[in-house]
């Protein structure tokens, strides 16, 4: 297998700050990397630097001679002046380049340079790219191939920059947060059309249920160093985990030996020049090791919210549209105590515009919303607050409170709220221009809750956030005793947050589903399959007519299907019973990774189980 690149003792740092140090690993043909760490431990740099857009300390990165390198960035920017599909053939890409210069030469009726031009073109297959390139934007809903790029928002630029890596199928092809900005659909399409290709993959994602399904291997940096697991997300959970253990073991093992040579040393001290030196000289290694602290934390989302009264909101007979794009019609709906929903959708479908109208930020057409006088909501929204660059970051907190209460009723100062949420004392007086995009948003995220919110309205809130901080979100979220509506295109996130959706389908069509978004996939699935199945023309000769079966008389049950009926009455509250145990249980907060997936498994099996036996029930109770 072909090494396409590899990266050898690469280290890198902003002043005082190492990011990491000395990291080796390479990329074969056919591998699939995920890249995951903590926010501020330089994914985005370390991709920059793979990309040739940034300098490094000391080590190299080589890449095999003619391999094609392809690259997302994470914000992307184009030259003003480019249309879209201009965009997309704005690269350094050879065959990008070779349809630049044919254009030039077609321009100058340059006939020498077109018939090796042409020949060029034919042996590189280029005289479909266009055509390619529309597909893909097309796929990614961007239609206006004649659209300024500097007119787009900053999601459909990111969905430009993410076709124009595309369309070259590069040998190896660098992803930073492909799937921010694209809406389930979008994201379930760059699953099989990157499962198609044959191009390597070394990507930075939030996207677990991504990373599992598109992924055959996980690269970590944690604590300055690289770590290599052969699986996908899944594999890498366990795996890592393992590791952890295994180190925490040996520190601990470390920590008793310390301890003996420690009273080793002590002995007779004015003795300690005729002792063992090598034993000496050993006992510096063991203290270093011994008081070896790992660098894994996590955020402690334990501020404490305001209580919130029985009356959450009410919405009636409500109507929205922009110009002939409706939003909203005749929309109604009774939000519950404690209800935590999602809202799911299409880009463009009005989403965002829905929750905005529900904090008054955005007015309606007709229609009411009635909100209780208890709900204090607290509003994470996906352009997310603008932080003064020169500002520094204890500077943010202070400015909102000095101190801030916790969930036991105590008070913590603004300097210790941020160390729980992962700013190290120094890194509180750094400016918010040096923050990484997920810091940023994390301090963002710090300052939404340090409110006291009883009700969190959530609008994209896993973009640019760790996986260690969604782990964390997540729990917390699930443990949260207040209202909850989220908009996310992140479906492992929705999963695990959500026990009921608004599906927006555009057009003012809005269903509310009561499930998980995987439920609701299944079920659209099977409606689909339905609708195929019935707008499929019969084309099939008539059965021969047979005799008609009597009709059987009702309350004629036989022997079995009496046992067969009383069994279920009994079955199914017990399988029901079980079903809301495990539900309480994963929500409790105090479960492993393992006992999580375990769970969950059991939960869709069951719920298969009782629709089945329901099903048979009202079978034998029509009879």
């Amino acid at each position: 297998m072909a090494i396409h690149m590899q990266v050898e003792s690469l280290t890198k740092s902003f002043g005082e700050r190492i990011l990491f140090e000395n990291i080796t690993f390479g990329i074969s043909e056919g591998q699939r990397i995920g890249l995951i760490a903590a926010n501020g431990t330089g994914k985005t740099t370390l991709l920059n630097i793979i990309a040739g857009r940034m300098d490094y300390d000391s080590g190299e990165v080589v890449f095999r001679r003619g391999v094609t390198v392809g690259y997302l960035e994470q914000d992307p920017q184009f030259p003003a002046g480019l249309t879209v599909l201009e965009a997309c053939f704005h690269g350094q890409n050879e065959v990008v380049q070779t349809i630049a210069q044919y254009e030039q030469a077609l321009s100058r009726n340059d006939t020498a340079a077109l018939d090796g031009l042409l020949a060029k073109m034919e042996a590189m297959g280029a005289w479909d790219f266009e055509q390619r390139a529309k597909q893909i934007l097309t796929r990614l809903n961007i239609t206006d191939l004649e659209q300024k790029v500097e007119t787009l928002s900053g999601g459909q630029l990111k969905r430009v920059a993410l076709a124009a890596a595309l369309i070259v199928e590069p040998d190896l092809l660098i992803l930073d947060e492909p799937t921010n900005h694209l809406d389930m659909e979008m994201t379930e399409w760059l699953e099989e059309y990157l499962a198609g290709r044959r191009m390597s993959l070394l990507m930075v994602t939030h996207d677990r249920y991504f990373l599992d399904r598109v992924c055959n291997e996980i690269i970590e940096i944690d604590d300055r160093q690289v770590y290599s697991y052969k699986g996908n997300y899944s594999y890498y959970l366990e795996k890592r985990q393992e590791r952890i253990d295994a180190a925490d073991a040996t520190v601990s093992r470390m920590k008793n030996l310390y301890r003996r040579e420690l009273e080793w040393i002590r002995r007779t001290p004015s003795a300690r020049s005729g002792k063992a030196k090598y034993r000496v000289d050993a006992f510096q290694d063991i203290k270093e090791k011994a008081h070896t602290r790992r660098s894994e934390g996590s955020v402690q989302l334990d501020v404490q919210q305001t209580y919130i009264g029985k009356k959450i909101f009410e919405v009636k007979h409500l109507c929205k549209r922009f110009g002939d794009r409706v939003i909203l019609n005749d929309f109604s709906y009774l939000f519950s105590r404690f209800e935590k929903m999602g809202i799911v959708g299409n880009n463009g479908t009005g989403k965002s515009t829905f929750i905005k109208m529900l904090l008054g930020l955005e007015p309606a057409d007709s229609g009411m919303i009635d909100i209780g006088e208890t709900v204090r909501f607290g509003y994470y929204s996906q352009q997310g607050l603008e932080f003064d660059p020169d500002a520094r970051v204890i500077d943010v907190i202070t400015a909102i409170s000095e101190n801030i209460t916790m969930s036991d009723g105590k008070q913590i100062s603004a300097s210790q709220l941020l160390t729980r949420f992962l700013f190290s004392p120094q890194s509180q007086y750094d400016y918010v221009a040096k923050l990484s995009g997920g810091e940023r948003r994390r301090l963002y995220l710090c300052t939404i809750l340090m409110a006291n919110p009883n009700f969190l309205v959530l609008d994209e809130p896993t973009n640019d956030l760790d996986i260690q901080t969604l782990n964390v979100l997540e729990e917390y979220l699930a443990a949260f005793s207040g209202c909850l509506i989220v908009v996310s295109h992140d479906r492992y996130f929705m999963d695990k947050v959500a026990d009921h959706l608004l599906v927006f389908n555009g057009a003012g069509n809005i269903k509310d589903f009561p499930g998980s978004y995987t439920d609701y996939r299944e079920w659209r699935k099977e409606q689909d399959a339905l609708a195929s199945a019935q707008a499929t023309p019969k084309t099939t000769a008539p059965p021969a007519a047979k005799e008609k079966p009597k009709e059987r008389v009702k309350g004629k049950l036989s022997f079995n299907e009496k046992r067969e009926f009383e069994q279920l009455e009994s079955e199914i509250p017990k399988l029901e019973a079980e079903k809301a145990t495990l539900e309480t249980e994963m929500s409790s907060g105090s479960l492993s990774t393992e006992e999580l997936i375990s769970k969950s498994e059991r939960i869709a099996a069951l719920i298969d189980e009782i629709d089945a036996k329901s099903m048979r029930w009202l079978e034998l109770s029509e009879l």
